[in-house]
């Protein structure tokens, strides 16, 4: 072979490998999922594989089942009473006209009083459902003690709930009892914590700022009334997430959080309080696995929204430039709001006095104006923001002129939320998260 060649099928080689890399790269996808949804396996009204065919049939790609303090595994039977009084004698029929009655399983009498129906496990469910590798059934448990919900998407094993003398300490105990299932078997579980607001005390910013081991929260949660927008006693959950990602940044040297929009759904019957398809979020990856929607997630590579479609999500960390691009919809607006916290902010803060006593809240702090700013607002289907190097971080979120299709009273147009960018800390999320150009 003549030697000067040799470069020249060097330089194809090279050519053809980064071909192949961007082809790999062109592969990736969004995917739309809801990792919060509850069935008869714990406080659902309807049978695990109707919700899974409920959430396929409109669009979603996975679905965790995340009932609490249980996994849909082994011999599971429920009277006939107690599926009619959760779901107004509605769920057992939908159930028999939906997959026939060689699918269903019963036994007893329903004179006696002995009539049941079993309900089937994941293992049974998943085949039904995922057919044709279009839908991904991932496995969940929502880990639930004293006002403390954390759900953990892709475990292995059962997790009974962790008790603990404070909020924090049950929450760091669920989260270590996480991760120590994580080591053990070898499988990647994604922890995150579940409406914090709910009841009347909640997490505070400053305590969540602390529990840097959880990296994911949910900034919108489907259920009616549970505080996402806050209250004269507390934030809502978006000045929530800014507060937290301030401290963890500029006290703490840890990443901010990721932020979830999800159902938490378990009315299918026509009660609205906690009715499917209000909160999901929409992540890029390249094959429909829990592996790569995990990867997906920790990347920060995914969106939350109740309705606004995003066509692209990208930071160039080398130009510092920050654009969202929005599906367009015929007489539709679309905001899209750039907000973060820049280095320099003012850090006074002060305890926030209760209107009806006059006494502080021990939970809420008030911080200046510096804390979760508005950067930019942009109007239109693409947005961009030029970052000067001296925010701590950047996140977005578009508003809709258009409402939902299943609005609540804390959801009264759709919305759209990014993930924090713009960061830059030596951490194990450091420099593996959306952050990075793509």
């Amino acid at each position: 072979m003549n030697p000067f060649c040799l470069p020249f099928l060097a330089i194809a080689f090279l050519a053809a490998s980064f071909a192949r890399a961007e082809s790999q790269e062109d592969k990736s996808q969004w995917f739309k999922g809801n990792l919060h949804t509850h069935t008869l396996w714990s406080d659902g009204d309807d049978f695990p594989e109707m919700v899974a065919d409920w959430y396929r049939s409109h669009g979603y790609h996975f679905l965790a089942l995340s009932d609490h303090n249980v996994l849909s595994i082994g011999d599971r039977w429920m009277n006939i009473k107690e599926i009619d009084k959760r779901s107004g004698s509605k769920a057992f029929q939908k159930y028999i006209d939906r997959f026939g009655s060689p699918w269903v399983e019963t036994r007893g009498d329903r004179e006696a009083g002995t009539f049941e129906v079993r309900l089937k496990p994941l293992d049974a469910i998943r085949p039904l459902v995922e057919g044709d590798g279009q839908f991904l059934m991932i496995p969940s448990e929502e880990i639930t003690e004293k006002g403390v919900h954390i759900n953990a998407t892709n475990i292995g094993e059962l997790i009974p709930p962790q008790s603990g003398s404070s909020i924090v300490e049950t929450i760091q105990n669920t989260l270590k009892a996480i991760d120590e299932q994580s080591k053990r078997l070898g499988r990647d579980i994604i922890p995150h914590l579940n409406h914090p607001n709910l009841g009347d005390k909640g997490i505070s910013a400053e305590e969540l700022a602390a529990l840097v081991q959880d990296e994911f929260f949910e900034v919108f949660n489907g259920v009616e009334g549970d505080g996402d927008l806050g209250s004269s006693r507390r934030h809502g959950l978006e000045m929530l997430w800014d507060i937290t990602s301030t401290l963890r940044l500029s006290e703490f040297g840890a990443p901010p959080l990721f932020g979830l929009a999800t159902d938490d759904s378990h009315d299918y019957h026509g009660e609205q309080k906690a009715s499917p398809g209000r909160g999901w979020i929409m992540l890029r990856a390249k094959e429909l696995t829990a592996e790569s929607i995990i990867e997906a997630m920790r990347r920060g590579d995914f969106y939350a929204s109740t309705g606004v479609v995003l066509n692209d999500v990208q930071f160039d960390k080398l130009r510092k430039v920050y654009t969202v691009k929005i599906e367009p919809k015929d007489d539709v607006e679309f905001t899209t709001t750039f907000i973060g916290t820049r280095r320099n902010f003012d850090k006074t803060s002060r305890p926030r006095i209760d209107p009806t006593s006059g006494k502080p809240i021990e939970s809420t702090r008030d911080y200046s104006k510096d804390v979760g700013m508005t950067f930019q607002q942009t109007k239109g289907n693409i947005a961009q923001y030029q970052l000067t190097g001296d925010e701590l971080y950047v996140r977005a979120v578009v508003t809709s002129s258009e409402k939902p299709s299943n609005p609540t009273t804390e959801s009264i147009l759709q919305k759209a939320w990014t993930q924090p960018v713009g960061w830059e800390v030596e951490t194990s999320r450091g420099n593996t998260s959306q952050a990075e150009s793509r």
